[in-house]
């Protein structure tokens, strides 16, 4: 129960409030500032496109939060990080795929609703995430796993996968 309540409580305390929170604020106090689709058509169409992208992105996140706990044997948390690395599922193809099913999740979002702030909040999202996977995640990741993440990111793109061949 308690390792369940480790994952349950990084889980809220950091993807919930990216991706259910401040989309949740910025769509109601900000909503003078904000798009939504022009005609029923497009609103149709966003929702059918953002639903499915949302849904995959979040699939995509649960994956790693579970391998993150049956493989790392830790959280996403920085304060429970894993104390394995982990290479296996989309974490073979991609550094950071937890990352990707965020950012799957608020372009879904901002699909649904036909909404920029949404957009402009996925910016904002990946672009913070980048620059602190290169400041501190990274040489973070190299200090505690050594020779075997170093190898891992020179075989291992950081956020698009390789063409096969």
């Amino acid at each position: 129960m308690i390792g369940i309540a480790r994952h349950l409580l990084a889980i809220l305390l950091l993807p919930f409030v990216v991706v259910v929170l401040v989309p949740r604020w910025l769509l109601h106090s900000q909503a003078a500032l904000d798009t939504r689709w022009a005609s029923p058509t497009l609103d149709a169409i966003g929702r059918l496109l953002g639903t499915p992208i949302f849904l995959a992105g979040l699939c995509l996140f649960a994956w790693c939060v579970l391998l993150f706990a049956r493989h790392g044997r830790g959280t996403l948390a920085p304060w429970d990080p894993t104390r394995a690395l982990v290479a296996l599922g989309p974490y073979a193809y991609v550094r950071n795929p937890m990352i990707t099913g965020v950012a799957a999740m608020l372009l879904g979002e901002g699909l649904f609703f036909g909404s920029a702030l949404l957009a402009g909040w996925l910016l904002v999202f990946v672009l913070l995430n980048h620059t602190v996977f290169l400041i501190h995640e990274e040489p973070g990741l190299e200090r505690r796993f050594g020779p075997a993440y170093v190898e891992y990111r020179q075989r291992v793109p950081r956020w698009l996968p390789r063409r096969p061949g």
